[in-house]
């Protein structure tokens, strides 16, 4: 139980509480309708504050064969984040963003009843925008304005969560993974009235790590790492005028996560590795000027075999509220 709940538990954080990762929590579009896959500020705008909840339900796993297995009877594995986001502009096309998530376990499986709760990982991004105006648009008049905004981004998740290489007895008590990891993030988007869509591909590097403790108790030493991981979202949307012109955006999105095989002081690890595809539906109410965006996203794991590998199978509800400071 150890095994697939280190890897269930301990991936799902890194899905939940590393923002890069979920399909579209977080973000406002170059134009401010809030519809993209990352904390990104609205061109032009010189903050930016986001506030999130996520409720995360578990209904399974996957096995390492892509298998779908329920838990036993009576089990009920829940987590819960309170995701606190930051993003800050510091030149006309350089942006960067802090994303701070504190995390609740409250799960019961089989005889084993564990609740906690701490600081999960903190993700620190850097975004640099490759145009500089707005490029949502009413009509497209020349092919030119079919040209997308594009973001180049890079993030660095850091291990302030607990680990299960830290002083816990249980893959249930985990608030985080314990490894640093690079990603590099490309996303598209683009804004012609009343549609939009969105492509993110993110590609991310773990760091060896030393490792002298499992779940509390002392082991023989050896390095540890974790395997290369991508995530692919893609998504498209609509967006309502009302008569105010306060705009009402519902977007539907597909992903595609997976990780690698980590490895043992160099040597292939065959209990690590992972994938997990997902669809997600968010609705996102705008202020007339942008600068309140509302959000509620449901994002929803297929409960058949081949849509995960060493993976749970879980629906995440997240609500949340972003402000923009012009």
């Amino acid at each position: 139980m150890r095994i697939l709940f280190n890897s269930a538990i301990v991936a799902a954080l890194a899905m939940g509480a590393a923002f890069a990762l979920a399909p579209d929590a977080f973000a406002a579009s170059c134009c401010g309708g809030g519809s993209s896959s990352s904390l990104i500020l609205p061109k032009f705008a010189k903050s930016m504050i986001d506030i999130s909840v996520d409720s995360e339900k578990y209904y399974g796993y996957w096995d390492k064969d892509g298998k779908y297995l329920t838990d036993p009877p009576g089990s009920d594995l829940r987590q819960y984040r309170l995701n606190l986001g930051y993003a800050r502009r510091l030149a006309s096309r350089w942006q960067a963003s802090l994303v701070v998530p504190v995390v609740r376990n409250q799960n019961k499986y089989a005889n084993s009843n564990s609740e906690n709760s701490g600081v999960g990982d903190t993700v620190i991004s850097l975004w640099y925008e490759t145009f500089d105006d707005v490029l949502c648009l009413w009509k497209v008049k020349k092919l030119s304005d079919l040209k997308p905004a594009i973001y180049l981004g890079t993030s660095l998740t850091t291990p302030t969560g607990v680990s299960p290489y830290d002083g816990v007895s249980s893959s249930f008590d985990v608030t985080g993974r314990g490894l640093y990891r690079l990603d590099a993030s490309l996303l598209m988007d683009k804004t012609i009235y009343p549609w939009n869509v969105s492509l993110l591909y993110s590609y991310g590097i773990h760091f060896e790590r030393p490792v002298n403790r499992e779940y509390g108790s002392y082991v023989e030493p050896y390095q540890k790492d974790a395997g290369d991981r991508s995530l692919m979202t893609l998504s498209g949307g609509y967006t309502h005028f009302m008569e105010s012109m306060n705009t009402l955006t519902g977007t539907l999105a597909y992903s595609d996560l997976k990780e690698n095989s980590g490895t043992i002081n160099g040597d292939s690890d065959p209990a690590t590795g992972l994938r997990k595809r997902s669809v997600a539906f968010t609705l996102a109410f705008s202020s007339f000027d942008k600068d309140w965006i509302y959000k509620l996203n449901y994002n929803h794991a297929i409960q058949q075999d081949n849509w995960g590998e060493s993976f749970p199978v879980t629906d995440i509800v997240t609500v949340g509220v972003t402000h923009v400071f012009r």
